[in-house]
């Protein structure tokens, strides 16, 4: 059910550095713009997750189904996680409790000001989530 595509597969980058040499902005205008800065942020940690695939057998993927979505979603071992990057101080996301419903997963995280702080998130083995 997690695989189960319901839109156009999320466009994400192994290395942060191609988003960043392509950027018209200087990082302080980045910075400073709240819905720009999220979508840095939540490049980052997916690189982050994405790089981890590759050595870890973790499954990365997207969840959308209607207007709901989990930024990420991941599976090791039968056991699946649901990511929800949020730089903003709203900890609401009501694509967590729609894929909770559906998906019934291990458990779901809020990575962001009012979850696990984005910082320290990057600074975790992924595997770890699993434990």
């Amino acid at each position: 059910m997690v695989r189960r595509r319901a839109s156009i597969p999320k466009f994400q980058v192994h290395n942060t550095a191609l988003v960043s040499a392509q950027q018209q902005y200087s990082f302080q205008e980045i910075a400073t713009n709240p819905s720009q800065w999220g979508r840095w942020v939540e490049s980052a940690i997916g690189a982050h997750l994405l790089n981890h695939t590759r050595t870890d057998a973790i499954n990365l993927f997207y969840w959308r189904q209607g207007n709901h979505e989990v930024d990420f979603v991941l599976e090791h071992k039968g056991k699946v996680i649901g990511l929800e990057v949020k730089n903003g101080h709203t900890g609401h996301a009501s694509g967590m409790a729609a894929f909770e419903q559906q998906c019934k997963p291990y458990k779901v995280l809020l990575v962001g000001n009012s979850g696990i702080p984005w910082q320290e998130f990057l600074e975790l083995e992924p595997l770890e989530l699993f434990a």
